[in-house]
């Protein structure tokens, strides 16, 4: 026994035998963390120390760390407080200190905790709680009455009101019984159910909730999201919701240990009791435990699809070097154009009235053929290639007229239909403000959406993230969980692939390791004042931006056209001296990088015999090496990009049987949504995913990726199409 406080190093051992890691790997992690190292400077160029362990286990290292700490620090206020009251003893301290979970140590504190006005503390008051011990004992022998005699008073009258008021006392006592509670509490998770059913007259015009009017699940089956369906439609006062525990087996299993299968004299009373304790006070405690811990895997669940879908989305390949004309579509108030240069410069605004005006009206033929002709201008004048066409209102519509134009007009570019969640947002915003001041809401948003098939990342990191609409009731969710899952999945995606200094937005640098917003701003400020950055030790310059900093995002910084062409690599300056012995070594110079000289060089070289020569660890060698044979390496390229298409279809020519080409836009518990061109996004079920089992639909599709899907039903009216990733 080794007192309250288990020894640091037994946290850590725990730690790493759950993560299966090593445990010089989770000192090293937690060291540089107090540190004050951000999680991608740990990961990118710390891999010496933590064994190459990547951001999502540094992240758990850290969540395990602190979780651990808060069960200790309530392991010692429980101790303490049940030692204040004379009631510990060595068995319920060991027991304490050997929970694993802070439930379990809230339950074995629960007979302790002082509480509020209750049947049981009004009994206790009127001086029966020995009456209940005695009870509790199980008198095989002897006179009831006589028993209860002496605890008859003036507020005690009778002998039926002591009996009645001790069993109050009992009842709380099984209640509060931390290993009752824990065997119910596992048994319902395993045996128990969830049943909904529709209320009286409840209000859901469009049946958004109709699967949930009348069904059972097991608790040990059912999936996260009808969890989350089942909440939302509970708010909304759909349906009523009933969690079915096991009474008879649970309340079976308490008599068995209250009573010892013994007939004692007070039997009845006991079993009174029990029933009471289960159904008053045990059964809706744990139905809300069962609930709130349903609740809590459905939010970790939706928060990590989410943050899968993001990451695939911002990570998706860019188109970069093309001319790009971005179409904001509309009805009445007009197509936004705006042509955006390959370096995402705007080069000119416009409007176009493809579609009607007014809602039924038809279309002014001068009109269309005014649009038809701005628009093969705009695509010959500024040799248009891809035509970028946001998904919102319109959008079908105006693909039918831009892809006619396009082969009326025998013009090489191509379109693409792209999400525009999240365009409204950034351009409404006062980033987007202060970018574009002249320009309206509308043309704002063309910008937005033709830049994010240019370079996905550097758009979408102006939006919140929350906006960009990959998840699955993201609103049904801690938001704080949310936010903090998303940002974290920004900051890696930003860091990985690594940030151009001379062209960056600052909301792109804003996320690099170790930057703040007023440091990235000073950054840009600097920037505009020099022209440009001429190396990364200009950075020590910046206003605010200390030894720390800079050590920390540097590395994540390029410099495509500088002094140094180590400053265009991923190398940190801090290994700069061992990537100038490696050079020499190579019998080259820093001017060789990415030539097929320098590959050659490495493919021959002992990578053993230089690391022991130079005196580096295999990981920072490997790194170096990395960025000497393709220093503008972009991990983009190894996503999946968008499709481009010249020609439309409808969705009343889809048929059954059919096969389509699709870009998966959103992946869910239960599918994954595929934009295949019509107007329409399908579904593929996770049951017409793949002919084995799969776990989660994630484990087959991301978003953006190609798929050849079959068609397997449609239903012209309420534009639904059913997909299969196989022939049925």
């Amino acid at each position: 026994m080794k007192g309250v406080w288990f020894m640091k190093e037994e946290i850590l051992k725990e730690i790493a035998s759950k993560l299966k890691v090593k445990l010089e790997q989770i000192q090293a992690v937690l060291e540089l963390l107090e540190d004050d190292k951000t999680v991608a400077f740990i990961a990118r160029y710390r891999k010496e120390a933590t064994g190459g362990l990547d951001e999502e286990q540094i992240r758990v290292i850290d969540e395990e760390y602190q979780y651990a700490l808060s069960l200790q620090k309530r392991k010692e206020d429980v101790i303490r407080l049940i030692e204040e009251k004379g009631l510990m003893t060595e068995e319920l301290k060991n027991t304490i200190l050997a929970a694993n979970k802070l439930f379990e140590v809230e339950d074995l504190y629960r007979p302790y905790k002082e509480k509020k006005k209750t049947k049981a503390t009004t009994a206790i008051a009127l001086g029966l709680e020995p009456l209940a011990n005695i009870m509790l004992e199980l008198p095989l022998k002897g006179d009831k009455n006589e028993m209860v005699q002496p605890f008859l008073n003036e507020k005690v009258p009778t002998i039926e009101e002591a009996i009645t008021q001790a069993k109050y006392i009992v009842a709380e006592k099984i209640s509060d019984n931390a290993e009752y509670r824990k065997h119910i509490r596992e048994a319902s998770l395993k045996y128990g159910t969830i049943s909904c059913k529709k209320k009286n007259n409840a209000l859901d015009p469009e049946e958004k909730y109709k699967n949930y009017y009348e069904v059972t699940d097991r608790i040990a089956f059912i999936k996260p999201h009808r969890i989350l369906a089942i909440n939302r439609a509970e708010s909304e006062d759909v349906i009523t919701v009933n969690v079915g525990l096991q009474p008879e087996r649970d309340i079976e299993h308490i008599r068995y240990h209250v009573t010892h299968n013994k007939m004692s004299i007070f039997n009845e009373e006991l079993c009174e009791a029990i029933a009471d304790a289960y159904k008053r006070l045990i059964s809706p405690s744990i139905e809300r435990e069962i609930r709130s811990i349903l609740s809590e895997k459905a939010e970790e669940q939706a928060i990590h699809i989410f943050s899968l879908n993001l990451q695939h989305l911002l990570l998706q390949a860019p188109m970069k070097g093309h001319v790009v004309l971005g179409v904001d579509p509309a009805f009445r108030t007009g197509c936004k154009l705006a042509v955006i240069s390959p370096n995402s410069k705007v080069l000119e605004i416009g409007v176009i009235y493809p579609n009607e005006k007014a809602k039924g009206a038809s279309i002014d033929p001068k009109l269309l053929e005014k649009s038809k002709k701005t628009l093969v201008d705009f695509i010959t004048k500024y040799k248009v290639e891809i035509i970028a066409i946001g998904n919102g209102t319109a959008s079908r519509e105006t693909e039918s007229f831009i892809a006619e134009v396009i082969k009326e007009n025998a013009l090489t570019a191509k379109y693409v239909v792209v999400s525009e969640a999240g365009a409204s947002v950034y351009s409404a915003s006062p980033l987007a403000m202060e970018e574009f001041p002249s320009l309206s809401v509308e043309q704002r948003s063309a910008i937005s959406i033709a830049r994010r098939i240019q370079d996905p990342l550097a758009e979408l990191v102006k939006i919140d993230p929350k906006s960009i609409g990959v998840g699955q009731y993201q609103h049904d969710v801690a938001q704080n969980k949310l936010t903090k899952s998303l940002e974290d999945v920004v900051v890696d995606a930003v860091n990985k692939v690594g940030v151009n200094l001379n062209t960056c937005s600052p909301s792109l640098l804003s996320y690099v390791s170790g930057l703040s917003k007023g440091v990235a701003k000073n950054i840009i400020d600097y920037r505009e004042a020099n022209d440009k950055f001429l190396s990364r030790e200009e950075l020590k310059k910046v206003a605010k931006l200390g030894p720390k900093t800079y050590e920390q995002c540097v590395g994540f910084l390029r410099i495509l056209e500088g002094k140094n062409p180590l400053d265009m690599t991923a190398i940190h300056p801090e290994s700069y001296g061992k990537a100038e012995a490696i050079l020499n070594k190579l019998k080259l110079n820093s001017k060789d990088i990415g030539t097929d000289q320098m590959k050659d060089a490495i493919a021959s070289l002992d990578k053993l015999a230089l690391q022991k020569e130079i005196d580096i660890d295999m990981y920072t060698l490997n790194d170096i090496l990395d960025a000497f044979v393709a220093p503008l390496r972009d991990i983009r390229d190894s996503y999946p990009g968008l499709k481009l298409r010249s020609d439309i279809m409808h969705f009343e020519d889809i048929k059954l049987g059919d096969e389509l080409d699709g870009i998966v836009r959103n992946v869910v518990d239960f599918g994954a949504f595929i934009d295949c061109g019509v107007k329409y996004d399908g579904l593929v079920h996770i049951s017409k995913m793949s002919q084995q089992k799969i776990n989660h639909p994630s484990d087959m599709l991301n978003v953006g990726d190609e798929v050849h899907v079959y068609v397997i039903d449609i239903d012209y009216n309420k534009h639904k199409l059913g997909l299969a990733l196989y022939k049925m």
